[in-house]
């Protein structure tokens, strides 16, 4: 089997999910986006891209998710680890495991082939990639969305929920990763871990995004690049009611 090799993250956090119960189920990945199970949908647009060869989605509960999920030689569903970051450092170190390596995520709803080609195009060839909006793109086409923005100079960026790996060597990034795991909706902390310059650079906007990255990638010894998604629906998830609402009526053609 060629290609890429799909990881679709589709674990949950400990406690109650208040999101997912107010749609009927404990799992947030179940929940139901304009009829269709969520993690189905990113499955569903992995499945029809022939960038991919294979689809591994990871769950702890992988007999519920796989139970909504088309049987289909190239997909197999998986124990997944505690923390996302967790879940791909295991991946990473895994000998079975087939480069390159495209991530993305159950709540990743409106995800479609065009987005998956055009990631995996760019991507390429990158220790690791990172898959991003650009603000004013998202804007102009949704101009009151509200989203976390991780603010350089030319640019503010969201990320797109699409990360590629080329090989196992991006483990020490999913680890500096791990280490801000639970900051991961507070860009300046996130920042901050990257070390003083980066942190200084950002905040008095002298630095560009592609700088940054160059200096990270510099610190560990990897090639790390940014892909600007092309449509910018790419930085759309379902993480909240408000997602949910936006996300069907994009669907349903309301939006």
């Amino acid at each position: 089997m060629t290609g890429w090799t799909a990881l679709v993250l589709a674990g949950s956090r400990p406690g109650i999910d208040q999101f997912a119960a107010q749609h009927g189920t404990d799992l947030k990945a179940l929940i139901s986006v304009d009829g269709m199970p969520m993690v189905a949908r990113p499955v569903a647009a992995l499945l029809a891209s022939p960038e991919v060869g294979r689809v591994r989605v990871l769950a702890q509960q992988v007999e519920r998710i796989a139970g909504v999920l088309p049987n289909n030689e190239r997909l197999s569903v998986e124990p997944s680890g505690a923390t996302i970051a967790a879940t791909i450092e295991a991946m990473l170190s895994d000998p079975t495991t087939r480069f390159p390596l495209l991530v993305t995520t159950a709540d990743h709803a409106l995800l479609d082939p065009a987005m998956i080609a055009d990631f995996c195009g760019r991507a390429a060839g990158a220790d690791l990639a990172i898959g991003l909006v650009e603000q004013q793109a998202l804007d102009a086409l949704l101009p009151q969305i509200e989203r976390t923005w991780l603010r350089f100079r030319g640019g503010a960026y969201s990320g797109a929920n699409l990360f590629a790996f080329d090989s196992a060597r991006a483990a020490t990034a999913v680890r500096l990763w791990r280490s801000v795991e639970q900051d991961r909706k507070k860009g300046w902390r996130m920042i901050a871990a990257l070390g003083p310059v980066a942190l200084l650079g950002a905040a008095l906007r002298l630095r560009t995004l592609d700088q940054t990255l160059a200096s990270l990638g510099r610190r560990l010894g990897l090639s790390i690049r940014k892909v600007e998604l092309a449509n910018p629906l790419a930085a759309i998830d379902v993480d909240k009611p408000a997602d949910h609402a936006l996300v069907t009526a994009i669907l349903e053609g309301r939006a």
